[in-house]
């Protein structure tokens, strides 16, 4: 059975999310504790804020969690809205879930006009990025820094409309 989509909170996302952010960063690029208490407190953050209409939080799910993505637009005049925690389970990767995630969040933000998306990255997460020039995604910022809890070279994608 193919994973559902479903927009908005359930209870156990939180911790499902920060912890899928975990295990697969741990693996592929050797984070630690630093940046899973980073993704489960911004995004907890996140949750009590959030503004239905405004923000959007995507799921995708089989039996649990096994993908994610966040429109966080509480800065949207000022910023753009920022595209966070865009993450599937190894168990449906490969499978197109990410790429339905991400159409389901572009169309969110094309729906209520917003002008401008980004999002921080950091190199050589090539099939992601793929995703993203998909979608209309150009890298604007490339810069080394430690905001993931080691030193890796962070990227900044945005994505305009007229």
């Amino acid at each position: 059975m193919p994973a559902t989509l479903s927009e908005g909170y359930a209870p156990g996302c939180i911790g499902r999310i920060a912890a899928l952010h975990a295990s697969y960063y741990a693996r592929a690029s050797g984070f630690g504790v630093e940046f899973e208490a980073k993704v489960a407190t911004e995004l907890s953050r996140f949750c009590l804020r959030c503004v239905p209409g405004r923000d959007g939080l995507w799921l995708a799910r089989e039996t649990e969690v096994e993908g994610s993505i966040v429109i966080d637009a509480s800065h949207v005049e000022a910023e753009g809205a920022h595209l966070r925690w865009f993450i599937t389970s190894d168990a449906l990767r490969g499978q197109g879930v990410g790429r339905r995630l991400l159409a389901q969040a572009m169309d969110f933000c094309d729906a209520r006009g917003y002008r401008k998306v980004f999002l921080w990255t950091f190199e050589g997460l090539d099939a992601a990025r793929h995703l993203y020039e998909g979608h209309g995604f150009r890298l604007v910022d490339q810069r080394e820094g430690t905001t993931w809890g080691r030193r890796v070279n962070e990227q900044r994608f945005e994505r305009r409309t007229a």
